[in-house]
């Protein structure tokens, strides 16, 4: 694994907690063919409770459209990062994954005392966090996290399908379906493929 300052790939596993804001994180992106990783931070707001959050994956996507303007109206913050397709290669995915989850963790107005992270990987912070597999059906921020991350990166999708409409990137949201590796074979990579993934790789030798 390429080491680098800003990623940190040990789990941290906290018993103990301590009083103060809480910040979910989850991401969008890794395991499609083309365009970027996208992350999303959270600190919800007790006071103002948001029914219905779950896996952003468990949900359709017109009750996703509709969560992720409730949780930007009443969250007490929140923030969306990416790592772009160049990032990605020059990382890999999954530092890539790592350094997008901390600039959305950076760009939150307010600061977290603690960091809860779905899966088992830790961005680097420079306050506590922890790692929780399936986090993101377990803990509402983290659920709220998914949920703004799997939107967002739906958008850029449906709007660089625009750009590249012979890929179907609006249908297929970049994931390596068979529609998506025709369109890869008949009209080779465009900018934004990921391509040192293999699907990619091999279409273009």
């Amino acid at each position: 694994m390429r080491s680098s300052k800003y990623f940190k790939a040990e789990q941290a596993s906290l018993n103990w907690d301590i009083p103060g804001l809480m910040a979910g994180v989850d991401e969008a992106g890794r395991g499609p063919l083309a365009g970027p990783v996208v992350a999303a931070a959270v600190i919800l707001d007790d006071c103002q409770p948001i029914m219905g959050l779950a896996d952003s994956k468990t949900l359709t996507a017109l009750r996703r459209e509709k969560l992720f303007d409730e949780i930007r109206a009443k969250a007490l913050c929140c923030s969306i990062a990416e790592a772009s397709v160049e990032e990605i290669e020059q990382f890999n995915i999954l530092q890539a994954t790592l350094l997008a989850m901390r600039r959305a963790v950076d760009g939150l107005r307010l600061k977290p005392v603690k960091v809860l992270v779905d899966g088992n990987r830790l961005p680097l912070l420079d306050m506590l966090g922890e790692a929780i597999i399936k986090g993101d059906s377990l803990v509402p921020a983290i659920s709220a996290a998914s949920i703004l991350a799997k939107v967002q990166r739906d958008r850029w999708c449906v709007e660089y399908d625009l750009q590249f409409p012979q890929y179907g990137f609006a249908k297929h949201k970049g994931y390596g379906t068979a529609e998506h590796l025709e369109a890869l074979r008949l009209h080779g990579a465009c900018p934004q493929h990921r391509k040192t993934f293999r699907p990619v790789a091999e279409v273009m030798r």
